[in-house]
């Protein structure tokens, strides 16, 4: 549990980090940041619900994170990227990314195609994961305007 904790706190003070270096002022650098802490939590957490696969885990982290930022944004009166932006941060496959390289580099293709599906798989996941959540939100509030 300790480790969870520091992950998801180290996770806080690099969201920050970006945050700041993406010109985020005020307050919003303090939600994005505890955006980015969220995320990884979810992440870690639904590890005892899906202890065999990633991309579940990523995907709930992400709806999570997309209903989080869709509630900063409309509360904090910002547009739902600056929250989204910098709390997926902690969710992007860089190291997926960094591995197919280093497979093709050496010349192991079965490696480097198994790696580029996995990481596809987990950005797919991300991407899904904001639509659903972005286009419920959009439905919502038409419906609410109609009315």
């Amino acid at each position: 549990m300790d480790e969870i904790i520091y992950q998801s706190l180290m996770s806080f003070f690099a969201c920050i980090c970006f945050a700041v270096v993406f010109q985020v002022k005020g307050k919003h650098i303090f939600f994005a940041g505890f955006g980015g802490l969220i995320s990884w939590l979810i992440y870690l957490l639904a590890a005892t619900l899906f202890p065999d696969s990633d991309i579940p885990r990523y995907f709930i982290a992400t709806v999570v994170i997309t209903i989080y930022s869709e509630v900063c944004a409309r509360v904090l009166r910002s547009p739902v990227t600056v929250f989204l932006a910098i709390s997926l941060l902690p969710l992007v496959p860089g190291n997926g990314i960094y591995q197919t390289m280093v497979y093709c580099i050496k010349g192991d293709t079965v490696q480097a195609l198994r790696q580029c599906i996995f990481t596809v798989g987990i950005a797919g996941a991300l991407a899904i994961g904001i639509v659903v959540v972005s286009s419920i939100v959009h439905l919502i509030l038409r419906y609410n305007h109609i009315k």
